[in-house]
């Protein structure tokens, strides 16, 4: 039961945790100053997210994500959402793709060995179907966890940084809102997809209340730690790089490589939740679809990374408030509607 939902609280952060998470792009998008409450609340309303879209997947015992849509928004809007929730795994996989290629920019690589190298590794990841992807994600993020927040607090201590003086002031709190809705989107299509895995209700608790917890934590540390670098972070594409140049250059290379495998945990959620969408469509080998899949995004990486992310998250944040607004009420609307 401990292991199970521990597999689970893993896929969903390694499903949040992407490119713009980890580089810190996408915390300072939506946070930034006098955000400390918008954070709590942020993690407060992804664990009630959480457990409500797992509590819907497996009553469905679901393989895609289409019968937990049909849930939370309902049939009418159900086929709304359901091109909406493909497009929105596209482009922010997209936004994967283009993130590996930033990162081998940072180390004066072109950026599309970067490209190339994560297409690959995809590919490989997806010839054991599901089953490599829940197995990267245990060996993968409690490194990528463990040396992020060694990271943050090593910069906290170094700088004599206050992790509670800026509680006076929270107008920013209505951030959390968005911030949420966006990322939990790709959650229904990819925790849609695991319903007939799912063994026990005590899974969802373990799952949705950690994944809440260490979220809700290292959100809070890494964007004080921005709030301290606010000026220079016009001049990096990838946030994090300007808190990591305080330090070794030995430092900076290995969280690269837990960032390109952040980028990686997150892209290969997104292809999950597009090949498990249209497999029933295509009468053709899991794999095959991956491939091709990838083929079509790989011309729309030549935007900027960092463009991305601010024209694409803001949108499809206050898209999804709806669904937001249908998980964090669902037993109420549950009751309405029978």
């Amino acid at each position: 039961m401990l292991n199970a939902g521990l597999k689970w609280m893993f896929l969903i952060i390694g499903t949040t945790i992407g490119a713009g998470y980890a580089s810190g792009r996408e915390l300072w998008q939506f946070f930034g100053h006098e955000s400390g409450l918008a954070i709590v609340l942020f993690a407060i309303f992804f664990t009630i997210c959480c457990m409500v879209i797992m509590y819907i997947s497996y009553k469905h015992k679901s393989t895609h994500y289409l019968p937990v849509l049909k849930d939370i928004v309902g049939k009418r809007l159900s086929k709304f959402y359901d091109v909406m929730i493909f497009f929105y795994l596209f482009s922010t996989t997209v936004v994967m793709i283009a993130g590996s290629g930033a990162t081998g920019q940072a180390f004066n690589f072109s950026k599309w060995w970067g490209i190339l190298t994560i297409i690959i590794a995809l590919v490989l990841l997806f010839m054991r179907n599901i089953n490599g992807l829940l197995t990267i994600n245990q060996f993968i993020l409690p490194i990528l966890l463990g040396g992020l927040l060694f990271i943050l607090m090593l910069f906290t201590i170094d700088q004599e940084l206050e992790l509670f003086s800026h509680w006076h002031e929270q107008r920013n709190w209505t951030a959390a809102f968005p911030f949420t809705a966006l990322n939990i989107l790709p959650l229904i299509a990819v925790l849609g997809a695991i319903g007939d895995k799912m063994k026990s209700k005590s899974e969802i608790f373990i799952a949705s209340i950690g994944s809440g917890m260490i979220l809700g934590a290292i959100s809070y540390i890494y964007n004080n730690s921005l709030i301290q670098i606010a000026d220079e972070i016009l001049l990096y594409e990838i946030p994090l790089f300007a808190i990591l140049k305080h330090y070794p250059f030995e430092i900076t290379v290995f969280m690269s490589i837990m960032l390109w495998f952040a980028i990686f945990t997150t892209a290969a959620s997104g292809v999950l939740g597009i090949v498990t969408r249209i497999q029933e469509y295509f009468r053709q080998s899991f794999v095959f679809l991956v491939v091709v899949t990838l083929l079509f995004m790989i011309p729309l990486t030549t935007i900027s990374f960092s463009k991305l992310i601010s024209i694409i998250y803001p949108i499809y944040g206050i898209l999804n408030l709806y669904v937001l607004t249908r998980l964090l009420l669902f037993p109420f609307w549950n009751r309405i509607e029978k």
